[in-house]
């Protein structure tokens, strides 16, 4: 009998699929993690922290100084006769907020912690202490030269005072595309949604197409509406989610209140003394920690990467030096609280050294120190809300790098290109995504680290003349 010969048809398909099987992404993988290990190296963290130093040390520890006032300014408001902005300072900052408050709360400081060792947590405090201070100019010269755009509304941000303040339009639009990236590609739609829909799944076992259709919609309900609706959100939410997350884990802590002195001993010891591998922890030099720690505290409060000054813009207010003191708060509350309480929980439940990782690893601390389902839903609360306002406001931060690059026509459609990402963000394989998204923010915090330091000047002299005046004023009064 005489076997059947294939045709061409046939032939060409079992080729693609052999071809297809055989293809693997894992060189082009190894390329860009080596890229991203190099712009995410010492040079670029010793950039960062760098500037934060050198801000504290020539605005003379405005972040210690002047928390008091500029938390006065944030809940008393500002009622200058001369206010111009779309929305209140507050909101601003809630803006702000929800876009770096996310997942990197839960999930990057157990990633640091897991990495770094308990030392880690110290680590990510000192960067976020002056990272207040670079926060603070960033979010001073977002203010100081905004513009007010087509439709009215202000515009302002990296890409604007390194255009107007720096002179250089060719940063500018390097950061605004950068800017592009990292909202559409990397954290603000695949990680986050990834993460929301996981969490329903697990905790609810809500299918994932449905939690995904659930969120496009939402998403598209207040993204459509602006800036002005998407910080109504903000306001209401981002409050509420931290309030709970915090007195959850502070209800851990009062649990434990016996162990919270050797686990703050721990962090410190820590810090500056090699880690012995214990459990499932492989143990980490002093160096580890530190890496680890800066590293995770500047992803999570975003000091220096530039985004954060693109929502101060738009904040009513009738002094740029005012909007810079709230402003830094904001990093106040991300690491120094946020980060701190879920830092807190791994280490004095003692599950930093086991097995688990990521947000396995803080969920479990949740149910040792509160109760296994407690403590999952608190977990789970906190990854919905947080990545769900994430979403959010890298939505509008994406917005107003279109908007400079390419005018009031560039918005629509870029807006309906989010939520299309959005849509099918919860189905894609996130690998090598999320390494391009790491490159791009980093690259993204380049441009406006140099013109943080080639307006610093501008910084200094604008802080010099606002608490002058204050203090004349104080006198005459």
């Amino acid at each position: 009998m005489q076997t059947a010969q294939p045709s061409l048809l046939e032939s060409l398909q079992d080729s693609l699929l052999s071809l297809l099987q055989n293809f693997s992404l894992q060189p082009l993988q190894n390329i860009l993690q080596a890229i991203d290990h190099f712009i995410w190296g010492p040079p670029l963290l010793l950039l960062l922290v760098g500037t934060g130093i050198y801000l504290t040390l020539r605005l003379g520890f405005l972040q210690i100084t002047k928390l008091p006032l500029a938390l006065k300014y944030l809940f008393s408001g500002d009622k200058g006769n001369n206010s111009k902005g779309d929305i209140s300072s507050f909101a601003a900052l809630c803006t702000a907020l929800s876009a770096t408050i996310g997942t990197g709360n839960i999930v990057g400081v157990a990633t640091a912690i897991k990495m770094g060792g308990p030392g880690a947590l110290f680590w990510m405090w000192v960067a976020a202490f002056f990272g207040m201070a670079t926060k603070y100019a960033e979010c001073l010269l977002a203010v100081k030269y905004r513009v007010v755009d087509e439709k009215g509304q202000m515009a302002g941000g990296p890409m604007y005072y390194l255009e107007h303040g720096l002179g250089n339009r060719f940063l500018a639009k390097a950061f605004a595309l950068f800017g592009i990236g990292v909202a559409c590609f990397g954290i603000g739609t695949f990680p986050q949604v990834n993460a929301i829909t996981d969490a329903v799944r697990i905790s609810f076992n809500v299918p994932v197409w449905l939690s995904a259709s659930l969120l496009t919609v939402f998403v598209a309900m207040v993204t459509l509406g602006g800036i002005r609706s998407i910080s109504a959100i903000a306001q209401r939410t981002v409050p509420f989610m931290a309030v709970l997350y915090v007195l959850a884990s502070l209800l851990v802590l009062l649990l434990n209140v016996d162990a919270v002195p050797a686990a703050i001993t721990l962090v410190i010891s820590s810090a500056f003394n090699s880690t012995a591998a214990t459990g499932g922890f492989l143990g980490a030099t002093v160096m580890l920690a530190i890496q680890s720690g800066v590293a995770r505290g500047v992803f999570s409060n975003e000091s220096g990467l530039g985004s954060a000054p693109i929502a101060a813009a738009a904040a009513k207010t009738d002094s740029c030096v005012k909007q810079g003191l709230i402003s830094m708060t904001g990093t106040f509350f991300d690491t120094i609280i946020i980060c701190t309480m879920t830092g807190l929980t791994l280490i004095l439940t003692g599950v930093w050294s086991g097995e688990t990782s990521g947000a396995e690893m803080t969920t479990l601390a949740f149910e040792q120190g509160l109760s296994p389902l407690i403590g999952q839903y608190v977990v789970t609360t906190g990854l919905v809300f947080f990545a769900f306002t994430t979403i959010l406001g890298w939505n509008y931060y994406g917005e107003r790098c279109v908007q400079y690059l390419f005018g009031q026509k560039g918005i629509k459609p870029y807006k309906y290109f989010y939520i299309l990402l959005v849509a099918g963000g919860a189905f894609l394989q996130l690998d090598l995504i999320w390494i391009l998204a790491d490159i791009v923010n980093g690259l993204m915090a380049i441009p406006n680290l140099i013109g943080l330091i080639g307006l610093r000047h501008v910084v200094i002299a604008e802080t010099r003349l606002f608490f002058e005046q204050l203090s004349m004023n104080q006198q005459t009064a």
